[in-house]
């Protein structure tokens, strides 16, 4: 196991690969502490444990407009329940969660998605909702079970909308 590891770190792309399939509770059972952190340490690694680079499957390029109303919205995402935003038109924002104003100098694009999709693998004690994660999770309403609270679609219309927010 540690040759074949060491081999990885010194390839690079296959461990990072690996990396980004395997939750870091998954990784940190098979491997011994040292070469996890090891792992862990490389850029590579981190860019591929702190992001999803890719869209979601089915999803068109994100529109700005729309994410900012699923922002907005109080019956779809809740964002402003927790979070703060630049939208002066809806009262009573929370202060629980970072404000989202400069958001898009924060964290780039495919940080954000999967901060968004499922902000749990970044931060295990999150209670941020995985807004597209559908398996694992508990006090799910049963009408609700096996549906992601926003659509792969909505995910990057939010993304887009965060990304245009540059000033703090």
């Amino acid at each position: 196991m540690r040759g074949w590891l060491t081999g990885r770190l010194t390839e690079g792309t296959a461990l990072f690969n690996l990396l980004g399939r395997r939750s870091p509770q998954a990784l940190a059972r098979g491997l011994s502490p040292v070469l996890l952190a090891c792992a862990i340490a490389h850029p590579a690694a981190q860019a591929a444990t702190d992001s999803l680079p890719n869209p979601l499957p089915g999803a068109a390029k994100g529109n700005p407009a729309r994410g900012r109303a699923i922002v907005a919205n109080r019956q779809l995402g809740l964002c402003l329940l927790c979070h703060t935003a630049p939208i002066p038109e809806e009262p009573f924002q929370g202060n629980l969660a970072p404000n989202l104003a400069g958001a898009g100098s924060r964290w780039t694009v495919p940080q954000l998605r999967l901060r968004i999709a499922d902000s749990s693998v970044i931060n295990p004690g999150t209670i941020m909702p995985a807004y597209h994660r559908v398996t694992g999770l508990s006090r799910v309403a049963p009408a609700q079970q096996g549906k992601p609270i926003l659509s792969a679609q909505q995910i990057e219309d939010v993304v887009a909308y965060l990304q245009t927010l540059r000033t703090p």
